[in-house]
């Protein structure tokens, strides 16, 4: 694949890396953790089950123990703050885990259109990439060992997730150690994103934010974001409608370069 002429050294100006979130952006996978999430909760006999449109209202909490404790909280406030409810949320994630790797494990799920073609394009153009996450590293590598590979984590200059940075989105933590570790400062890079809190942490990162929602996070506000967009594209999965400055149908190098020149000329 032919890849875009992109400088990301000479100007203190030009787009010098890529920033990927993972769940939701990389690929789809809220589906397939609410299904974990309820295998979980049947298997320790809790009678919990999130209804999709329960979990599109949880998502609204960033983290899954998080989101395990406002739900109890809601149903059964008392017990929810016994003694051993740390604990006992600790395990129930411990085997929601377990159960999502199960499911990507027994078929997996696909990148999103265009995330394979552009990580690709960028290497080629020697431009980093990041991961900025706060799932778990055992989430991180049930989803992409299967799409990129047992040595998948050699594709990215810098992976920061939920081991390295605990504090979850919106707080802007994650970003600020990718780009700790790139050397790079926020308006060198763009963010990619799929939800309101994870847009609001890039964001206040100082990062510019290309968001593709999915089907749990439309609807969310998303007024900060560069440009709002369904998925990436692909030349067999195109955008409905063809880009400003490249007319493609699809998100690369090129597109990106423009995107980000434009958010600089505005910020200056």
């Amino acid at each position: 694949m032919a890849a875009a002429s992109v400088s990301t050294k000479h100007s203190p100006n030009s787009l010098g890396a890529l920033i990927f979130d993972v769940d939701g952006t990389l690929a789809d996978t809220e589906e397939v953790h609410r299904t974990a999430f309820n295998r979980a909760f049947a298997e320790h006999g809790l009678g919990w089950n999130w209804s999709v449109a329960q979990y599109r209202e949880l998502l609204l909490v960033a983290g899954g123990k998080e989101r395990i404790r406002a739900f109890w909280r809601s149903v059964d406030p008392r017990s929810a703050e016994a003694s051993d409810a740390e604990r006992f949320v600790a395990e129930l994630h411990a085997a929601k885990t377990r159960h999502y790797e199960a499911l990507l494990a027994s078929g997996g799920i696909p990148l999103r259109p265009g995330v394979l073609r552009l990580i690709e394009a960028a290497r080629k153009a020697g431009m980093p990439i990041g991961i900025a996450t706060t799932t778990t590293p055992a989430n991180l590598d049930a989803l992409l060992k299967p799409k990129l590979g047992a040595d998948w984590r050699s594709l990215f200059a810098v992976i920061r997730d939920g081991a390295t940075d605990p504090i979850k989105k919106p707080a802007p933590d994650v970003y600020l150690s990718v780009l700790r570790v790139l050397g790079l400062p926020a308006h060198r890079a763009i963010a990619f994103e799929d939800t309101h809190n994870g847009l609001t942490a890039a964001t206040a990162a100082g990062l510019p934010v290309l968001v593709a929602p999915t089907d749990y996070s439309a609807g969310q506000d998303f007024s900060q974001a560069l440009i709002v967009l369904p998925h990436l594209g692909d030349p067999d999965v195109p955008l409905a409608q063809p880009l400003p400055v490249t007319g493609r149908r699809w998100v690369d190098l090129e597109f990106l370069e423009a995107l980000h020149h434009g958010a600089i000329i505005e910020a200056s």
